[in-house]
């Protein structure tokens, strides 16, 4: 037993050592910056205590950020749950050409932030871009999309959410398909119409991909940063400034280590709530086995 829990060990090492390097040291020294105030010339430090965190309080644009991150958060996490379980149902329930649509759908996923955030760019573009063109076309005046406050977070919104629909559709997929056909046979031969099967058979046997599908969402949403930095750089006037990009100001461009460190932590912090409030939301809702 010795030997075999050695072995495990050693299996394991290389991994461990990568989440020490590269996760637990980096979350520990964040935790530690954020105490100190650190000097951008001389990389100095000195005890602030919590000051950091009671600038943080005091802040109106912290407050806003946080208030962007939670908007931007449920402006992607729940359509893009809702489009691609849709899509997920229909490939499921099709004859015809799943592995084509699926390879479809999953190239959105397998481009990077920057490459799809250039597109959306040019598809944006208030003059020459394809969106105001169709709209044209339906007599429709288009906005500046990204210059615009009132209309820059949710185009944001609109890209990231098709940037992680293929994703989430893998996903769905693979719990569809685990589903066992019997069951479905059952309930067709007891009478139950094509909604009370998807309601009342395929949601609940569903019910634990789509809550790591939640999950995983709400994370990334508010982890967000390389489309918003491309579409529009935190801007018009603040409107896409979420949470993370606000830390990447003040850490790369105001330099102010310890306040962008304290701003990290508390990140984490709202990451670590927002999980536990939806484990605890589908404790009597997921169902397993």
């Amino acid at each position: 037993m010795k030997r075999q829990t050695l072995q495990a060990w050693l299996l394991l090492s290389p991994a461990l050592v990568g989440l020490a390097i590269f996760t637990i040291y980096p979350a520990f020294q964040s935790f530690y910056l954020s105490l100190h105030d650190v000097d951008p010339f001389t990389a100095a430090r000195s005890w602030a205590g919590l000051a950091n965190y009671g600038a943080l309080a005091s802040s109106a644009d912290y407050w806003a950020s946080l208030r962007t991150s939670l908007v931007f958060t449920l402006a992607t996490v729940v359509p893009g749950v809702l489009i691609s379980l849709g899509i997920a149902v229909g490939l499921d329930q099709s004859p015809y050409f799943k592995g084509f649509f699926r390879t479809i759908f999953l190239l959105p996923v397998a481009i990077s932030s920057a490459m799809a955030a250039m597109l959306w760019v040019f598809i944006y573009n208030p003059t020459a871009g394809y969106l105001n063109y169709l709209l044209s076309l339906l007599g429709v005046a288009g906005p500046n999309w990204l210059g615009d406050p009132t209309h820059a977070l949710a185009a944001v919104a609109i890209a990231t959410v098709w940037k992680e629909l293929g994703f989430n559709i893998v996903f769905f997929l693979a719990g569809l398909n685990a589903i066992p056909g019997e069951i479905q046979e059952a309930a067709t031969m007891d009478g139950a119409t094509a909604w009370q099967r998807f309601w009342r058979v395929t949601m609940p046997l569903l019910s634990p991909t789509l809550f790591f599908v939640m999950v995983v969402s709400v994370i990334n949403s508010l982890q967000s940063f390389g489309q918003i930095h491309i579409l529009t750089g935190g801007g018009p006037a603040g409107a896409t400034t979420t949470m993370v990009y606000g830390l990447y100001l003040e850490a790369f461009v105001n330099f102010r280590t310890g306040y962008a460190s304290a701003q990290a932590v508390l990140l984490f912090l709202l990451i670590m709530i927002a999980t536990a409030v939806q484990f605890r939301l589908a404790q009597r809702r997921v169902h397993y086995g």
